[in-house]
C-alpha cells in the first residue's frame, strides 16, 4: 500500500453532502469525467446527476460512466440512452442478458462508487447515486452513510484503477479498444498535507487488500477500534484481530445495522455476536434508517472511507474501493461523527441480555450463517 502526501480530503456525510459537492465540480469540468458506480437510479438524485453529465458532454466534457449490470438493473434503459445522446459514453459493468440465474461470474460485481474529475477533484466512498430516502425503511431519517472528496497526489493511482477497469469492459462488452482515453494529467505538487493511500480489491492482483488493510490497522490498534458497516461476516482471521485487539486492552466498536434491507445477512452476524460480546467487543444496532456506512478509525490518526463491507461478498468477490487516511485532523472529525451517530440513534447491545434469546432466534441466525456459507462457497468465496 502505497501513501501519498501532499493532500486534502473533505468528509461528506449523507447524500445532503455528498450530492452538492459531486454536482458542483461535475458543472466545473473542463476537459474529462470518468464514473464508476454500483447503483444509478433513475429518481430526484440520480436525474439531477444524469442532467449533470448531459450538459458536461454538450460542453465538450469527455464524460465515462461505468454502471454495474446488476447494480443499475432496476432504472431503465431509455434513462441512459438520454445520457448517451448527450453523447455521455455509457459501459455496462458485466450486463445480465436472458434469464437470470445467480452463479459465480454474475455475482462478481464492481461496488465502486468513484467519480473522478479533470484529474484534480475525485469521490469516493459507499453513497450510490440514488435518492437517500428510496427503500430507505424510514420515513423521517436519510440512509446514512459517507464518502470523501479528494483532491492531490493520491488521485494518480484511483484514475490508473478506473481506467484499467473501463478500458476491460469496453473491450468485452463492445469488442472495442479505447483510443481516445488519455489519462488527465495529476499534478504531483501538494494541494495539502494530508496522508492518502487508495486500496482497491479486484479478483487478481489485489485479492485481500482490504482486508489486510483492516487487519493490519487493528493488529497495531492501541486505544480504539471504531468500525461502521451495513453488512458484516468477516472471516476468521478479521474476527480474531478483533477478539485480540480487546485483549490487548483496545476499546473495540462496532456499529452495525438495526434497520436490515437484508434480513438473512443481519441474522447471519447476529450468530457472531454472542462470541463477540462474550469477548468484550461493544455492538451498537443502528435503529432509525438504514445504515449504509463501510467505514472505520483506529487510535484517533488511522481512518477508512470506501465502498467494501466486512462479509464476504465484498472483501473475497466484488471490486471495491477504499480510500485510507493517515491522518489525525480528518480521524477525529469521523470519529466524532459516528460518536454523534451511535449515541443519538444507536442501540448498544448488552452480552447478558443477548445470552437469553430464545432458541427460535438463535436457529434462525445460525441457518441464516449456514446458507450464506452455502451461497459464498458456490460462488466461489471462502465464508468462515
Amino acid at each position: 500500500m502505497k501513501i501519498y502526501r501532499g493532500n486534502r480530503i473533505t468528509l461528506l456525510k449523507n447524500g445532503a453532502a455528498f450530492f452538492p459537492a459531486m454536482l458542483a465540480a461535475i458543472d466545473a469540468a473542463v476537459d474529462d469525467i470518468r464514473i464508476e458506480i454500483y447503483i444509478f437510479e433513475d429518481d430526484v438524485s440520480g436525474r439531477a446527476i444524469a442532467e449533470a453529465l448531459a450538459r458536461a458532454s454538450r460542453r465538450g466534457v469527455a464524460v465515462r460512466l461505468l454502471i454495474d449490470g446488476f447494480g443499475s438493473l432496476k432504472a431503465p434503459e431509455t434513462f441512459f440512452d438520454a445520457m448517451r445522446a448527450a453523447g455521455v459514453d455509457v459501459l455496462v459493468y458485466r450486463p445480465l442478458r436472458g434469464k437470470w440465474f445467480p452463479t459465480r461470474h454474475r455475482m462478481r460485481r464492481t461496488h465502486r462508487k468513484i467519480v473522478l474529475v479533470d484529474g484534480k477533484v475525485g469521490f469516493l466512498g459507499g453513497i450510490n447515486f440514488i435518492d437517500d430516502f428510496t427503500e430507505n425503511l424510514s420515513t423521517t431519517h436519510p440512509r446514512y452513510d459517507y464518502a470523501v472528496k479528494v483532491e492531490g497526489p493520491v488521485l494518480a493511482p484511483v484514475y490508473e484503477s478506473v481506467y484499467r477497469l473501463w478500458r476491460r469492459t469496453k473491450w468485452l462488452t463492445q469488442l472495442r479498444r479505447e483510443h481516445n482515453g488519455a489519462l488527465p494529467t495529476v499534478a504531483s505538487e501538494a494541494v495539502g498535507d494530508t496522508l492518502l493511500a487508495f486500496v482497491s480489491r479486484d479478483n487478481v492482483k489485489h485479492r485481500r487488500n482490504i482486508e489486510q488493510a483492516y487487519r493490519a490497522a487493528i493488529s497495531a490498534a492501541k486505544s480504539e477500534v471504531l468500525i461502521a458497516s451495513s453488512y458484516f461476516l468477516p472471516g476468521r482471521p478479521l474476527r480474531q484481530a478483533l477478539v485480540a485487539a480487546t485483549k490487548r486492552g483496545v476499546k473495540v466498536e462496532i456499529l452495525l445495522q438495526g434497520a436490515a434491507d437484508h434480513p438473512l445477512m443481519q441474522m447471519a452476524t447476529r450468530s457472531l455476536y454472542a462470541d463477540l460480546l462474550e469477548a468484550g467487543i461493544v455492538i451498537h444496532e443502528y435503529r432509525p434508517a438504514m445504515l449504509h456506512a463501510k467505514v472505520a478509525v483506529v487510535d484517533g490518526w488511522w481512518a477508512t472511507v470506501g465502498s467494501s463491507n466486512l462479509d464476504p461478498f465484498s472483501l473475497l468477490l466484488n471490486r471495491e474501493a477504499n480510500i485510507i487516511a493517515v491522518d489525525a485532523a480528518f480521524a477525529t472529525e469521523l470519529r466524532a461523527s459516528l460518536h454523534d451517530e451511535t449515541v443519538r440513534n444507536a442501540e448498544k447491545l448488552e452480552a447478558h441480555v443477548w445470552a437469553t434469546r430464545g432458541m427460535k432466534q438463535k436457529l434462525a441466525s445460525w441457518l441464516a450463517l449456514g446458507l450464506i456459507r452455502i451461497s459464498s462457497a458456490i460462488f466461489g468465496v471462502e465464508a468462515e
